[in-house]
């Protein structure tokens, strides 16, 4: 009778057992939901990545970036407001393509005739341009935030648009440059034109390897938005900047009918910048009307450590810790880009750009 009479105790307890075990097992797999729960991609933040591959600051093309992070290059972060997509790129490292600079950067799948429609808009704050670098070369301290790039000929550059940051001073600068599409098999010769946004151009310069120029009075400081609005219509590129505070700026540039054919319509400014190293080309008489266009948007470094002798607008001499880049993070030897909205538009006329990737991968 006792041994009846204690089975229901037994079955009780039993019941309590179980009941514990599945509720610690729960609580044990927890953390692992929550933490997956806080990843925010780049692609929850902008939703546009299906239109673009991304090439990372080691030179590796990583594709579109759905639900993807790369911590040392390309990853989301919160200013305590909103979140921001990052993109970084040392003064030096594996390089994409034949250029001189490392990037972490978006490139468009599809090209484009600049005779068709095509958009790009970006909201945006850098936050960090290289420490180092011969104030003397045009291209120190500065990084491109978005572009229009040929995929075709000599894949010259219609679009750049810089931002530069002198050490020691609170403001920078905001520009844009045409790159001529070079007429003949010399692309050598090829040049660009800057125009200022906010505060100076390309060709303002230090006197001395360490020392700068004034600061612009209407620059924009490290951390401060500014956004950028893109346009092509019937071969005419229509240009618009605007950020709290300041004036906001337009401009236009003929894509598909060049002003620059002969030695005599080279501008003063690169007579002064390019001309003294050989780049003292023209233009095609169509400029890109043939080729297709696409769009870039990141932080392509413009800063490396080349020698200036090389090409003193183009080679910083600024330090690399022989690529390392943990070190190079370390001391302020890298461009940061952070975006906070973006958007595209694609023409129906758009075709596939792997040409590009096959050639430049």
């Amino acid at each position: 009778m006792r041994s009846i009479s204690f089975l229901p105790s037994l079955l009780a307890l039993f019941a309590i057992f179980l009941i514990s075990s599945c509720s610690d097992t729960t609580a044990e797999k927890e953390p692992a939901v929550e933490d997956a729960a806080q990843t925010v991609y780049a692609s929850g933040v902008i939703p546009f990545f299906d239109h673009w591959n991304l090439i990372l600051g080691d030179g590796s093309n990583a594709g579109p970036a759905i639900d993807f992070e790369q911590k040392d290059f390309f990853y989301t972060t919160n200013d305590g407001d909103e979140d921001w997509v990052v993109f970084k790129a040392p003064n030096a490292g594996d390089t994409h393509g034949t250029s001189n600079n490392t990037r972490t950067e978006l490139a468009q799948l599809k090209k484009w005739s600049p005779l068709t429609d095509a958009k790009l808009n970006a909201t945006l704050k850098v936050m960090n341009v290289s420490a180092t670098g011969d104030a003397r070369v045009a291209a120190s301290h500065s990084v491109v935030v978005g572009q229009i790039h040929s995929a075709d000929g000599h894949e010259n550059e219609p679009l750049k648009i810089f931002y530069k940051k002198f050490p020691g001073h609170t403001k920078g600068s905001v520009f844009w440059h045409y790159e001529i599409n070079t007429a003949g098999e010399d692309n050598a010769k090829r040049w660009d034109f800057s125009t200022a946004v906010w505060g100076n151009d390309f060709s303002v310069v230090g006197a001395e390897e360490n020392s700068y120029p004034d600061e612009p009075e209407e620059g924009i400081a490290l951390g401060e938005e500014f956004s950028y609005e893109i346009e092509v219509k019937d071969g005419i590129m229509t240009l618009k900047f605007s950020s709290p505070g300041h004036e906001t700026k337009s401009f236009s540039k003929n894509l598909i009918e060049s002003e620059y054919t002969t030695k005599a319509d080279i501008p003063e400014q690169t007579q002064a910048l390019f001309v003294p190293i050989g780049q003292d080309g023209v233009e095609r008489e169509n400029a890109y009307s043939e080729e297709g266009l696409f769009f870039k948007l990141g932080a392509y470094n413009q800063t490396n450590g080349k020698s200036p002798e090389v090409n003193r607008n183009w080679c910083s001499g600024a330090e690399t810790h022989g690529g390392d880049v943990r070190k190079q993070y370390e001391d302020g030897n890298y461009a940061e880009v952070w975006f906070k909205t973006g958007s595209i538009f694609v023409s129906d006329d758009a075709i596939s750009n792997q040409g590009y990737f096959t050639k430049n991968d």
